[in-house]
């Protein structure tokens, strides 16, 4: 969370604020991740990102594993990041998919990376398209346990917290360079508290799941007094850049409800006995 926090404070726009909330989600997730590395999941295909949409494969021969596939929308993929891939295990695929995630290290031989074209909105942050052909998997490279349930789900939660905070932190410098109002400054250094809180919360949990709604909740009418704020100084640059970008912040707006009305049914749900 401080990395979210200091790289959202020290970020110029909404764009690099998201980028330095997502390299901090992706160490949460990935604890012992280099510091030094970019780091980018790779989940989303041309069909999506559930687990029966996604295609790339993990094969084992005499030596070591083999990977095989492709991914659309590899957030930062360009900029040479160590890629922490979702695919299918063939062997342990049956009536059920089951998925590994592997690190591979975006220069090793089979990996081809292709730009893609830049978004609506923080253009800056570049997303890639890759190809994996017979890429060789060592077996300390494989990630223990399952790929979906223990770091591809759980990470649109991760990632909410972190990003939330670091643009929350970019508004902060900006709101103090402008002279926003104090009242305003004081409910947003409550709101990353309890942001930095429900971060050490367990992610799978319905618990952390209303709390973060509450909190996102909170944070949406911070940023709608932002709005406001932001029209009074509407030729700054920054400003202008924020009307661009603040889409960002609606993105998987429906996933996130989904999952909020899901804690509340598992909260709800009659005790056993």
């Amino acid at each position: 969370m401080h990395q979210a926090i200091i790289g959202g404070y020290v970020a110029d726009r909404v764009g690099w604020a998201f980028a330095s909330g997502y390299q901090a989600a992706l160490r949460a997730l990935f604890p012992g991740t280099p510091q030094d590395r970019i780091c980018a999941l790779c989940v989303t295909e041309a069909d999506g990102n559930s687990p029966k949409a996604i295609k790339t494969t993990l094969t084992r021969d005499d030596a070591r594993w083999r990977l095989s596939g492709a991914k659309r929308w590899t957030t930062l993929g360009p900029d040479g990041a160590l890629f922490f891939v979702a695919a299918r295990d063939l062997a342990a695929s049956t009536q059920r998919v089951a998925l590994r995630v592997a690190r591979i290290d975006s220069r090793q031989a089979g990996i081809t990376i292709e730009h893609m074209p830049p978004t609506r909105f923080v253009p800056e942050v570049p997303h890639a398209q890759l190809s994996f052909v017979d890429v060789a998997v060592a077996d300390e490279a494989l990630l223990p346990g399952d790929g979906y349930d223990n770091y591809v789900k759980p990470f649109r939660t991760v990632e909410d917290i972190h990003v939330q905070a670091a643009v929350l932190s970019y508004l902060m410098r900006e709101g103090q360079r402008l002279g926003w109002p104090d009242g305003w400054h004081e409910r947003l250094s409550a709101l990353l508290a309890a942001l930095g809180k429900i971060a050490d919360m367990p992610a799978a949990e319905p618990e952390t799941h209303v709390a973060l709604a509450g909190a996102l909740a909170i944070s949406g009418g911070l940023i709608g007094e932002a709005d406001a704020l932001w029209r009074e100084a509407a030729a700054d640059p920054a400003a202008l850049r924020w009307q661009r970008d603040r889409e960002l912040l609606q993105v998987a707006g429906q996933a996130r409800e989904l999952r909020t009305r899901r804690a509340w049914e598992k909260l709800r749900r009659p005790a056993p006995g």
